[in-house]
């Protein structure tokens, strides 16, 4: 059974009614192969995230969550549209140093083997080159306290560290550089329920303290109602609708059906219809980001 910690609705981050989207995806079109092999992934695909958001990008196999990720930061060019990211073109941040701007926590944490926690947390501030030995230490030393491992873990090595220990150190090393906009990737694959649970409360609590906005990547239906301010479904080639995680699961669409309708589905959905309030609080109202009150179709 899913925790309330899990299904609690994310606090929402006040935004300017006419402030330009952190991450802007406009007609992109993804295609592989060249003549009469090009397979397309992506069709005239758009949506936006907005300063502060949390979005969930779903969908079945194949659809492309994972490129999009890429594209967001820099890393893979679409055949054709545009991605901005924090209002300049995504294909420019390779030149610039995407760290700065974007952190990055891959779906089973990435760390190189052969350096220590410190020295994979500390990576992309002593690449720059810009500061002495003494304060990159210390900032790696801070980010590590943030994500809740203690100064002793700074000596381990990957292979002596535990799943959650590991995305927690991946995180640590995603958000070195202080970047407003966090990339996940399936982030609490692989983790236990207790494990997911904890990563999931420290996600808000970051979130919240450092003002993140967030892109997601999950199949695991506990993490996206624990973590989702919105949900962008990718089907069809593009995204056919986005809106807060209880509505969108009523849209009708076969893979909306499948995926949120199921028995797994109905199970992660319930603390969401019914919250239970802390003992001694009232009861909040239902949360609903204000730039999507109602599921939509995005403009084809």
């Amino acid at each position: 059974m899913s925790s309330p910690a899990r299904t609690a609705s994310p606090e929402h981050i006040a935004v300017a009614p006419n402030e330009p989207p952190i991450v802007d995806v406009q007609g992109l079109w993804t295609q592989f192969g060249k003549g009469a092999e090009t397979f397309t992934v992506h069709q005239d695909l758009n949506f936006t995230v907005q300063r502060g958001e949390m979005l969930s990008l779903v969908g079945g196999s194949g659809t492309g969550k994972t490129v999009l990720l890429r594209q967001i930061l820099g890393l893979a060019r679409p055949t054709r549209g545009q991605v901005t990211v924090l209002g300049r073109p995504a294909s420019e941040m390779g030149r610039e140093g995407a760290a700065s701007r974007v952190g990055m926590l891959f779906q089973h944490g990435a760390l190189f083997s052969a350096f220590n926690v410190l020295d994979n947390v500390a990576f992309a501030l002593r690449e720059q080159g810009t500061l002495p030995a003494d304060l990159v230490r210390d900032a790696a030393l801070v980010k590590l306290q943030m994500v809740g491992l203690q100064p002793e873990h700074a000596s381990r090595m990957p292979a002596d560290l535990s799943g959650g220990m590991v995305k927690r150190v991946a995180l640590a090393r995603a958000l070195i550089m202080d970047p407003p906009l966090l990339l996940l990737d399936e982030p609490t694959a692989g983790l236990d329920p207790n494990s997911a649970d904890e990563f999931c409360a420290l996600l808000r609590e970051l979130r919240a303290s450092l003002g993140l906005t967030v892109v997601m990547v999950t199949h695991d239906l506990d993490t996206l109602f624990a973590l989702s301010t919105r949900v962008a479904v990718l089907a069809d080639k593009k995204v056919i609708v986005t809106g807060p995680p209880h509505e969108v699961a009523h849209f009708q669409h076969p893979f909306i059906e499948h995926f949120f309708m199921g028995e797994r589905g109905q199970r992660a959905m319930a603390p969401v219809q019914a919250p239970v309030p802390a003992t001694g609080q009232a009861a909040a109202p239902p949360s609903v980001p204000e730039a999507a009150p109602t599921p939509h179709k995005e403009n084809p």
